[in-house]
């Protein structure tokens, strides 16, 4: 377990851009990507908005019979490999193929495809029902189709643990790593839930923001009039490798995952636990894994989804987990910007985490106006903040009582 994993390469696509640099860029200006929902007709349902990915063309990354075949969360999550495996460099043919691993998963798989044919089932009878909607729906569909198109023959599969899906995929490419399994896994998750169904359903929890005439001004973590969140779409994918092997074939190191820490609540399906008890947990045992003190951490990226139970919960779980040091460190919630991206989520935060290590600088938390009383951080409201980065933390807590925390460091 000596080996150091790295990371060598990031691709993305999200409601603030469909590149790293596009998103960095968008992020840092403190850009929203809220807006009124285009993917479809919204007339009948109670939330009209969203964070949708834009000016998104699949046939620039795959022929137009592929695309037909692929659900929108596949779509994307070829679209964001193909990014992230050009930067790092890697290519099949050079190397042991069953040395290259794809874990990449969606919390919730291809919705649309399974909506779409639903529908063709009630209306038009079974027969009618595409022959490609399993594979369009599969959660791992994402990871299979990178392997296939690239070749990596090592081990292939996803991971679902609701908005902690992409944390914990991460997670488990570490520990392939780690073990000597794998030399290099291409590793993230995708998710595409901006339909009908999705929205609809999401709303029925109670969790989501339904200022469609004001989109402006939402969602708005942390604060005091925080409403709920925005469903958000999209897909990050990063390529991490040990270090040996990174160096051996001279490809760029970015940043360095030195460790993670998982825990579940045991308290409620959808609920956090109100202490902030198992997030507080996964934090420490990150932190321990890690060999890293809380006063070594110099950035926290939120789950933040703009909810009242999650925010105050986490910011619980932060003081709980680091003390006073807590008061210190700067934290924002880049959900404030792109939505949230559910199985997306954790890796584009991962992303957005190596960026501000790279550039020292820490994205905001926008749309923060009135402070919560219940949460009393420093959660860098509304314009970026430059400072030496060079420990991250990156937080994902999902339905089901998930708690999978990503500690990322300075290469050096």
């Amino acid at each position: 377990m000596s080996e150091r994993v790295v990371i060598t390469g990031m691709g993305t696509l999200n409601p603030l851009g469909n590149t790293v640099a596009e998103t960095w860029e968008n992020a840092v200006n403190g850009v929203s990507g809220v807006g009124p929902i285009t993917l479809f007709d919204p007339k009948d349902l109670k939330v009209k908005i969203a964070a949708e990915v834009k000016n998104f063309d699949p046939t620039a990354y795959m022929d137009k019979r592929e695309a037909r075949r692929m659900s929108r969360y596949e779509q994307l999550t070829v679209a964001a490999s193909v990014e992230a495996i050009a930067q790092a460099g890697l290519e099949a043919d050079k190397e042991d193929p069953y040395r290259i691993g794809v874990i990449v998963s969606s919390a919730i798989g291809g919705l649309d495809k399974l909506e779409d044919n639903v529908i063709i089932a009630v209306t038009r009878g079974p027969t009618r029902i595409s022959p490609f909607v399993i594979p369009m729906m599969m959660a791992n569909g994402g990871a299979a189709h990178i392997a296939i198109r690239y070749g990596f023959q090592g081990p292939s599969y996803g991971t679902t643990s609701a908005c902690a899906t992409s944390n914990d995929a991460i997670a488990v490419a570490w520990q392939l790593i780690k073990l000597g399994i794998a030399d290099a896994v291409v590793t993230g998750g995708a998710e595409a839930t901006i339909t009908f169904t999705g929205i609809g359903a999401f709303d029925r929890l109670g969790a989501m923001s339904r200022r469609n005439d004001d989109w402006s001004m939402t969602p708005q973590p942390f604060d005091k009039n925080r409403d709920g969140l925005v469903m958000g779409e999209g897909a990050g994918i990063l390529v991490l490798e040990s270090e040996s092997h990174a160096k051996a074939r001279g490809a760029e190191i970015l940043a360095e995952l030195v460790a993670f820490g998982s825990t579940n609540d045991a308290f409620h399906v959808t609920a956090p636990v109100e202490s902030g008890a198992g997030g507080a947990e996964a934090i420490r045992r990150a932190l321990a894994a890690a060999r890293i003190s809380p006063e070594e951490v110099d950035y926290i990226n939120a789950h933040g989804t703009a909810t009242q139970l999650n925010d105050i919960a986490e910011t619980r779980a932060i003081k709980a987990a680091l003390g006073d040091h807590a008061y210190k460190i700067p934290i924002s919630s880049t959900k404030s910007m792109t939505g949230h991206m559910m199985g997306a989520t954790g890796a584009v935060e991962a992303i957005l985490s190596v960026q501000a290590i790279r550039t020292n600088t820490v994205p905001p938390t926008i749309h923060f106006q009135e402070p919560d009383p219940e949460c009393d951080l420093d959660y860098v409201p509304n314009e970026a903040r430059s400072l030496p980065v060079k420990v991250v933390i990156s937080n994902a807590f999902g339905f089901g009582g998930h708690n999978t925390i990503l500690v990322f460091r300075e290469y050096n």
